[in-house]
Formats: C-alpha cells, structure tokens, sequence
C-alpha cells in the first residue's frame, strides 16, 4: 500500500477498539505491505499517520499508550504491537461523554483500567517505592470511584477520576523502574478473541487464578497489595492468609460491581483452543514476574473455570 496524499490525519471516536484500529490504519496506509506482518513480528513499524481521539469510553488508555490491539478474523488472531509512533497527537477527554455508558462496560472498562496497573506493580521488582505508591492510589481511586459511577453515572467528579486513571494506568507511568508483567492480558486476549468476551470481564474471570498461581514465589509483593490497595490487616505470623485474604477482597469488589471471577461464567472449556492460541502453537512463553509456558497457561485456565 503507498501512501495516500489526500489522508493526512485519522480521528478515532470512542475507546480502545476504535482507538487502536486507527493506530493499525495509521500504520497500514505508509506501508508497502500486509499491515498484519507489525503484530506477526515480520516487520516493524517505520511511520505512523498523526491520530487524534475524542474518548468515549475509559478502559483500554490507548489515548495515551504506545499500544494496537487488534483481532484478525482469520483465524481469530488477537495480537499487540508497541511503538512510540503511534502515540496520539491529543485526546479530547470530557467525562460527560461517558454518562451513558451501561453499567457493565463502566465497570468493564474500570476494570481493564485497574489491571493495567496491577500488570506493572507485580513485577520482580521492589525498588521503586514511589512508583508503588502512584499504583496502590490509582488502583484505590478507581476501585472509589466507580462504585459511586455505578449508582450516579452522572456524577462528574468521579467519572472524571476514572477516565483520567484510565490514561495514566497506561502511559507508563506506573512502569517507572520496573518490568510490565501482562501475562493475564495475554491469557485473556484468547478468551475475547475466540469466544467474543469483553475484556475487562474477561481480565476479572482470570486474574485470582493467575495470582494463586504465582503468590508463592513474590508473597511480599502479594502482601503489600492486600494491605495497601484492598485493605486487609497484615497477619504478620501468616502472610500466606494476608496474601489470599487480599486476592479474595478483589473477587468481592469484582462481583460487587458486576464482574465475573472465573470463566464459567463467560464460556465453556475450550482450553485447549486457548492454550494453543496464546502460546503460538507452543512457541512463545508469556509473563515477566512468572514465565508462563502451555503448561503454566492450562494450568491457570483450569484453575479459573
């Protein structure tokens, strides 16, 4: 594809679907090729047309990320691909285009909101004390506001908290000084890519089973997050109980606002196509805090139905 004279800028209308897809069509137009080979890995972006967003919908930040997620339809194929390139030139955030929201994509896209986060603050690493501390406030205000959005969808104050979260959660601010991790990202990019469930529903159904997955190996950090973010008194003498005490207050703060937290709620048990799907026919791993191979993958899936 060469580029087209008479497109010189791209304007997305809505929320991360919308937004990204202009990011891939940002990319397509200066390429000479099949604008699926930047999220096979067959080649890297080089330009990117200027992208502007009027955002409707706070969950996916991709207002403000270096992000494109898209969906091939064949083969049903949910990849990503970062590039500063596609930063947005601005992004028109006015809250009051989201009191009409349905209260499941509020929560939905709060959700997506708060896992972008937490996919940053369990990381391997514990250094940055004050990165930490922007995450737990920023989780703690999303987890405020949206209960409040739930019951007063036009309340400005708090619709504004959580579409401007939704932007820093993905900015890569609260990455500062340490490794993303983005293992439950992936494991759900199969579940809304096969089975066409929205993604922060399908993030809720499987991050409690990631985490009791994982806990053993980072229970300091698993601590922390109970004490810091969900609230619970640290059991000094069993940090084991404090770390799932904390895993089971975010289940209830997920079914408080609508969520599911496991996926026989969403689907049946079509692992094996999700295990296939996100290892890349057994090519790829997943995960930073934990490296997550097929067996790793089954085994959370299992564990989340």
């Amino acid at each position: 594809m060469t580029w087209d004279a008479n497109i010189s800028f791209i304007l997305a209308v809505g929320g991360g679907s919308v937004i990204d897809s202009a990011k891939a069509i940002g990319y397509g137009i200066p390429y000479d090729g099949d604008v699926w080979d930047f999220w096979e890995g067959k080649s890297k972006p080089s330009k990117c047309l200027p992208i502007g967003v009027v955002l409707t919908i706070p969950a996916a930040g991709s207002e403000m990320s270096s992000s494109s997620v898209i969906t091939k339809d064949e083969g049903l194929l949910k990849r990503s691909v970062l590039s500063d390139l596609c930063r947005c030139k601005f992004a028109v955030m006015n809250p009051e285009r989201t009191y009409t929201l349905p209260p499941y994509q509020t929560a939905a896209g709060a959700t997506d909101i708060m896992m972008h986060t937490m996919e940053r603050y369990f990381s391997n690493y514990d250094e940055m004390s004050l990165t930490d501390a922007i995450a737990e406030a920023l989780l703690r205000t999303v987890m405020d506001s949206v209960k409040i959005v739930m019951k007063d969808p036009q309340n400005y104050r708090h619709r504004a908290q959580i579409m401007w979260a939704g932007s820093l959660a993905h900015n890569d601010l609260t990455e500062c000084g340490t490794e993303k991790d983005f293992a439950t990202h992936k494991l759900e990019h199969e579940l809304s890519a096969q089975f066409g469930v929205t993604h922060g529903a399908g993030l809720a159904a499987l991050w409690s089973s990631w985490a009791r997955y994982v806990k053993a190996k980072h229970l300091s950090r698993f601590v922390q997050f109970a004490v810091n973010v969900m609230g619970v008194t640290n059991d000094f003498a069993h940090p084991e109980e404090t770390a799932e005490q904390g895993i089971l207050a975010i289940e209830r703060f997920y079914r408080e606002i609508g969520m599911p937290t496991n996926i026989k709620e969403l689907l049946g048990e079509e692992i094996d196509i999700m295990v296939d799907k996100c290892s890349r026919g057994g090519t790829i791993t997943i995960g930073a805090m934990e490296v997550l191979g097929p067996k790793e993958m089954r085994d959370i899936y299992e564990m989340a139905k």
